[in-house]
């Protein structure tokens, strides 16, 4: 059954008579005016513009011959490859709409984001042929003849995709999309609870990739690739970078050690990183031997960037950083120059051109500057929402006094004197301790502090007397052997009364999703799972 994704509504600001250039359209050119320029590197070799091309083209033409219609759901479970990136296109070409599916997610997950979306094909990567099958027997509206492998391995899974694209043709045809046509759908969690699938259509991609083009992601780029393509965070420096026909160079899976190789030897010029990332990458032992000075900016976006971590790399990595603070729905969109604003390091910059963020309280009553609460954001770029899910989504927006439709981030912050936005947790993530509101970052900035905390997150665990009280997480700098009690005492001894910690627990590692965000859903679990709400 087909997906009326182009039917659901448009809560971005219209421009009337807006240009349009399709990706599918656009990147034809490159067959002739960059045709031996390379678009894509990998462990397996560099691929040419045409050659690129001419496997987008062939993917495009036989998911038409297969039955592909506009606007079709065609989804993806894979790690980074230069097959995926020519899939992406492909589909993309094929006025498909693309559905990059993480390996993170559970069985029970991915079958029901592939019954959501109307998937009418799956691409499946060697690494992920056991998850495949673990979910493979429930799956419904999904042949055999139309799940393939990705790679040169289908055992287990069926044609390959080379052996699939055998005889298809390379000729370029594009299809004719506009710009309320579904472009994606990117599903929000998996690990547990229902999946939320985030509808972007080409409106939403075209402002996007022209906004980052600014940033020098254009046909001068080597952008090297370390975070997955099922996340937004990827795809914000990937599609601009082959809509303009630069180059990307791919990491299958990020390492520290790999990355710094990678980037001397391609001499790279931008990459989006996570926090994480920039904290392994500048603890490797060998990070001051490698000549990084190709590079020209840096972002990172997922999480706020620590101020010290800032100040390291600005220090000791050539090139700008820029801070990205965003959602996967659109609707937030700010930016910190680094270079520009040193005194600005805590805050995620300012909103980006065309964008507003503004402060609600939990009434929805707008607050003042300098005021704390949830923020809530209206930019050029808004998804037209959660697909199939219309509750969800209307509990998304919130109504300026103008009339104008904003998207509540869940996200706690403020905006200071000059307009710089500041986040201070996730609203689901405050902690309410004996009435009082305790933002987990402002302690975890404490522990972080400590000389021997190389990591550390902060979490509400039940109490009988406050409700909930700070439990402190905490990961030790190699070699450092400080107890719980002594970091506890040091770290209250920062804080405010009303914020203690009421006890440190030392882990080994803290878990993080792939693009690096700590998993604190999973954290609470064991503390919260025997209490009976």
């Amino acid at each position: 059954m087909k997906n009326n994704l182009s039917e659901m509504p448009v809560y971005a600001p219209i421009t009337p008579n807006e240009p349009m250039e399709a990706i599918g359209h656009r990147i034809q050119r490159f067959a002739t005016t960059r045709a031996e320029h390379p678009a894509l590197i990998s462990e397996q070799g560099t691929v040419s513009w045409r050659a690129l091309l001419d496997q987008t083209n062939q993917i495009a033409n036989r998911l038409r011959d297969a039955g592909l219609q506009s606007g079709d759901s065609v989804a993806a479970l894979s790690e980074n490859s230069a097959d995926y990136v020519a899939l992406y296109l492909g589909i993309l070409t094929a006025g498909g709409c693309m559905v990059p599916l993480s390996g993170m997610a559970s069985a029970e997950a991915l079958s029901l984001m592939l019954s959501d979306c109307k998937a009418q094909f799956l691409f499946v990567s060697r690494k992920n042929r056991d998850l495949l099958h673990s979910f493979r027997p429930g799956l419904q509206g999904l042949p055999d003849d139309r799940i393939m492998a990705l790679g040169e391995d289908g055992e287990g899974i069926g044609q390959t995709l080379r052996d699939w694209l055998a005889n298809a043709s390379a000729e370029a045809r594009p299809a004719d999309v506009s710009l309320d046509d579904a472009f994606n759908i990117i599903y929000s969690s998996g690990t547990t609870g229902t999946p939320k699938g985030i509808l972007h259509d080409y409106r939403f991609r075209q402002r996007q990739m022209m906004r980052m083009s600014r940033f020098g992601l254009d046909g001068d780029a080597i952008n090297l690739v370390s975070t997955p393509l099922y996340s937004n965070t990827t795809l914000v420096s990937v599609l601009p970078t082959l809509f303009h026909g630069g180059t990307l160079v791919v990491m299958a899976k990020f390492d520290a050690r790999r990355f710094l190789e990678l980037a001397e030897t391609h001499r790279v010029t931008h990459a989006m990183l996570v926090p994480v990332q920039y904290q392994r990458i500048l603890a490797d032992a060998e990070f001051d031997r490698f000549d990084l000075s190709s590079f020209k900016l840096k972002l990172c976006t997922s999480a706020p960037l620590r101020p010290d971590v800032i100040a390291d790399a600005m220090t000791r990595w050539p090139g700008n950083i820029r801070e990205v603070y965003g959602l996967t729905e659109g609707g937030i969109s700010t930016s910190l120059d680094c270079a520009a604003h040193p005194d600005k390091w805590s805050s995620v910059g300012i909103p980006t051109e065309g964008a507003e963020v503004r402060v609600i309280d939990e009434d929805g009553h707008e607050l003042p500057k300098g005021e704390t609460g949830e923020l809530a954001g209206r930019a050029i770029s808004m998804m037209r929402g959660y697909v199939n899910q219309p509750e969800q989504t209307r509990e998304m927006l919130w109504e300026s006094p103008e009339g104008e439709v904003f998207y509540r981030s869940g996200d706690m912050g403020r905006i200071d004197e000059d307009g710089f936005i500041y986040i201070l947790d996730r609203r689901k993530d405050m902690i309410i301790s004996g009435g009082f509101n305790i933002y987990a970052v402002d302690l975890e900035k404490a522990l972080l502090a400590h000389p021997a905390v190389d990591d550390a997150a902060v979490i509400g665990i039940p109490s009988e007397q406050w409700g909930e009280t700070p439990l402190g997480l905490v990961v030790l700098k190699p070699g450092h052997q400080d107890s719980g009690p002594a970091i506890l005492e040091w770290a209250n001894g920062q804080l405010g009364k009303s914020q203690r910690i009421s006890a440190i627990e030392l882990r080994e590692e803290l878990p993080r999703s792939t693009i690096g965000k700590v998993l604190k859903r999973e954290l609470r679990e064991p503390y919260w799972q025997t209490i009976t709400r």
